[in-house]
């Protein structure tokens, strides 16, 4: 039955002190923040203080949540702002582009054929290790627009940024990920 109900309902209904209707969104959305915090602090650990951060967040913001943006943008800005606030208290970690022992998580991409999907999966292990490789901010904007399919606008009010500056650091991230392929993954990738 939640399945069928919409975020609407489900805001409307915690909004009205519904903690059953707040379960199911933190349920609904719960891997896609985790996945989100992960990628920009790089750290299983870190990544579930973050996501648990953000839920505290949104349990306190929701009742001012007016609906003006979509709710999912709304928490992804959570995320990315607890995400940044959590790096900035922390030390900064050097990347080294040597550094092969990142853990990798990919969905099940199957194939009919078994060598195939070996393949597909190993080039999106190498992608991932690349993705892992850029900076919080880079790593974030790529997995938006890519992974997540968040358009320039939602990216914009996620990162609290301007169109311009949404598609500069879009750019950015690009050269830096087409870079970090080309040097590191060149071989296991064919280029």
């Amino acid at each position: 039955m939640s399945a069928t109900l919409t975020d609407e309902t489900l805001i409307q209904q915690a909004q009205a002190g519904r903690q059953s209707a707040f379960s199911i969104l933190v349920k609904r959305y719960e891997q896609y923040v985790y996945t989100l915090a992960l990628r920009f602090v790089k750290n299983r650990e870190d990544a579930d203080e973050v996501a648990q951060d953000c839920f505290l967040r949104m349990f306190r913001y929701l009742p001012d949540f007016r609906g003006e943006a979509k709710f999912s943008t709304w928490l992804y800005r959570i995320v990315y702002s607890t995400s940044m606030n959590f790096l900035r208290k922390q030390r900064p970690e050097i990347l080294s582009l040597d550094d092969d022992e990142r853990p990798v998580r990919l969905g099940d991409h199957s194939a009919p054929d078994a060598s195939a999907g070996l393949e597909r999966q190993d080039l999106n292990a190498s992608l991932q290790r690349a993705i892992d490789q850029l900076l919080p901010d880079d790593a974030g904007i790529i997995t938006l627009f890519y992974m997540y399919d968040h358009n320039l606008e939602e990216i914009c009010e996620i990162m609290e940024i301007t169109m311009s500056n949404a598609k500069t650091k879009l750019c950015r991230a690009r050269q830096r990920l087409k870079l970090i392929v080309e040097h590191k993954f060149a071989d296991q990738i064919g280029i």
